[in-house]
């Protein structure tokens, strides 16, 4: 499995402005933890299942827009999962994982109303590409253009490098834009200060935490000056960046 960046990709967020949701189903952990982390990445709200009972409740209660479903679970096979699903959730797009050679699985998946696949292995990059084109087909989804990136009402443009709130023009320096950038690509999740390290200036933590502190209290007198505050501390765990309160 691969990872990419998903910088320049079209944001998707649903019609109320919040984002995009998707349900991991797979027995095998590793798994589940690594489509979850690129798929949060992406800025979508996820939740994960290990089975099919599992991945029935979590659906009614979370209400995804979107659900990547392994065909082999140890309490039910993938398709009666979906039989499941779809008396739940009529219209909810699914993405199959499937074995490399099992024909008869894929074709028996799409044949039940499963609405794509993938085989394993598969790059990650492979399944957030057909996510996105399934959740924008679905209608569950609006768009923004590839460069923009939106939380309540500030905008980032990543080819101007434009920022706005409420339509004033924010000037930021370098740094502060990548801190940023950073922030609203993860929109409502809580980032320790050794990922925003890591991410924004590319080395480990190490007692350094104090640069990231700086910066948040730089991008806070810019972004949240006069305004109801979008940029939060989670005291013991990180940064996040989310809607002002109305």
């Amino acid at each position: 499995m691969t990872t990419t960046s998903p910088q320049g990709r079209t944001e998707l967020l649903r019609p109320d402005g919040s984002p995009v949701r998707v349900l991991v189903v797979d027995d095998e952990q590793s798994i589940t933890e690594l489509l979850s982390m690129a798929l949060r990445y992406e800025g979508w709200q996820i939740r994960s299942a290990g089975d099919g009972t599992g991945a029935v409740q979590t659906a009614r209660e979370f209400r995804p827009d979107a659900v990547v479903l392994d065909m082999m679970l140890p309490d039910m096979d993938g398709l009666a999962v979906l039989g499941r699903l779809r008396r739940e959730l009529p219209d909810v797009p699914v993405l199959f994982l499937t074995a490399k050679d099992a024909l008869e699985d894929r074709i028996a998946g799409l044949t039940a109303g499963g609405d794509d696949y993938v085989t394993k292995p598969f790059s990650l990059e492979e399944v957030v590409a057909r996510l996105r084109g399934l959740i924008r087909r679905s209608g569950a989804a609006d768009h923004r253009s590839d460069s923009t990136l939106v939380v309540g009402d500030l905008m980032l443009d990543e080819d101007s490098h434009e920022v706005s709130r409420a339509g004033q023009n924010i000037h930021l320096t370098a740094t502060e834009f990548e801190l940023l950038r950073f922030l609203m690509r993860n929109p409502r999740r809580v980032l320790s200060k050794a990922q925003i390290l890591d991410r924004v200036w590319s080395y480990d933590f190490g007692g350094q935490a104090n640069v990231v502190e700086l910066y948040i209290s730089y991008l806070r007198r810019k972004i949240d000056a006069g305004r109801e505050p979008m940029i939060h501390t989670r005291r013991g765990a990180g940064y996040l960046i989310k809607p002002a309160a109305s």
